[in-house]
C-alpha cells in the first residue's frame, strides 16, 4: 500500500451518487474517507478531523465552495482540490486565487482524481531536497515543510498552500535565475493541466503574504520570461 493511501480525504458533495463513487474508488485505494452535502458541514468537519486533502465541489449548498476555500485556508494549508462542472478559466483562476491546489472538472474520470489526490498528497508529502533554503529574509525547512521570513520583529511563518511552498522552495534553489511559466507549472505542479496564467495567480498569493510578513519585492517579474525569486541584493 501506498505510503500516503491511509490519508484523510474529505469529500465535499452534494450529489449523493457523485459523492458515493469518488468515496468508493478512494476507499479501494485505501483511503480513509468522510462525507460532507453541505458547505458548513464540510467547514466543521474540516475542524474537527483535520484531513490531509479536501476534494471541494464550487455548487454546495448552504455555503458554496468557494465559501469553504476561504474558510479552509484561514485555518490551515490543508491541500484542496476543486471538483466541479464550471470549466470556465474564470472559475480556475477564482478557485486558484482562493488557494486551491488543482481544479477538476465534470464530468470526470473518478481514476483521474484518485490521481488528482495522489500527486497532490506526494507534493506535500515530499519535499524538493532537503536542509534549510535561505535568501534574504526568507528560509524554507523543505523537509518540515515551513517558511518563514526574518525581519526585526522577529520570525513570521508563513501560511502558504501547498503550491505556493511548491514555487517558492523551486525558485528558492536558484534564486537569481529566471523561470518562465511553465517550468514553475511543470515543476511544482507536474501532474495538473492548468494554464500558464494560472502560476501568476500562485505568485501573486506568494508575493502578497510575503510583503505581508516584511520581505517585500520577493518575486519579481521579468517582463515577456517570467518570475525570478530575487536579482543579486
Amino acid at each position: 500500500m501506498d505510503v500516503m493511501s491511509s490519508a484523510l480525504v474529505l469529500i465535499a458533495e452534494d450529489e449523493p451518487q457523485i459523492g458515493a463513487i469518488l468515496q468508493a474508488y478512494l476507499d479501494r485505494e485505501g483511503f480513509r474517507t468522510v462525507r460532507a452535502e453541505d458547505g458548513r458541514v464540510a467547514v466543521d468537519l474540516h475542524r474537527s478531523l483535520r484531513p490531509d486533502i479536501v476534494l471541494l465541489d464550487v455548487r454546495l449548498p448552504v455555503m458554496d465552495g468557494y465559501e469553504v476555500l476561504g474558510a479552509i485556508r484561514r485555518q490551515s494549508g490543508t491541500p484542496v482540490i476543486m471538483v466541479s462542472a464550471l470549466g470556465e478559466d474564470l472559475d480556475k483562476l477564482q478557485g486558484l486565487r482562493l488557494g486551491a491546489d488543482d481544479y477538476v472538472v465534470k464530468p470526470f474520470n473518478p481514476q483521474e482524481v484518485v490521481a488528482r489526490v495522489k500527486a497532490v498528497l506526494r507534493r506535500s508529502k515530499g519535499p524538493i531536497d532537503a536542509g534549510t533554503l535561505r535568501v534574504g529574509p526568507i528560509s524554507v525547512d523543505v523537509t518540515s515543510h515551513i517558511a518563514w521570513v526574518t525581519s526585526s520583529s522577529g520570525r513570521i511563518v508563513l501560511d502558504l498552500t501547498l503550491t505556493e511552498f511548491r514555487v517558492l522552495s523551486h525558485m528558492m534553489c536558484a534564486p537569481t535565475r529566471a523561470f518562465t511559466r511553465a517550468e514553475l507549472i511543470d515543476a511544482c505542479t507536474p501532474e495538473s493541466d492548468a494554464l500558464e496564467r494560472t502560476i501568476d495567480t500562485h505568485v501573486s498569493n506568494l508575493r502578497r503574504k510575503l510583503g505581508a510578513a516584511g520581505a517585500d519585492g520577493y518575486p519579481e517579474s521579468i517582463r515577456g520570461i517570467g518570475y525570478r525569486l530575487s536579482a543579486l541584493r
